[in-house]
């Protein structure tokens, strides 16, 4: 199988690793996944200081009532 080549004098076994190649740095399904991770990443640091801050808030609620019903 290595020794058949083609007119161009490439090997069947170098030219289909050639085409493998091609469609790998073709292929961008990973790239979309990236993109879907930036997008969560974005959305987390946008959410965790508001969620920080309604925290906050809760806490001083529940210690003012736990202090009014002492």
């Amino acid at each position: 199988m290595l020794g058949i080549t083609n007119t161009l004098g490439c090997s069947i076994y170098k030219l289909a690793m050639l085409r493998k190649l091609i469609a790998f740095l073709k292929d961008e399904s990973a790239a979309t996944a990236i993109e879907y991770g930036l997008i969560a990443t974005g959305i987390a640091l946008a959410i965790i200081p508001a969620i920080t801050g309604i925290g906050t808030h809760l806490k001083t609620t529940f210690s003012t009532i736990s202090t009014a019903l002492k």
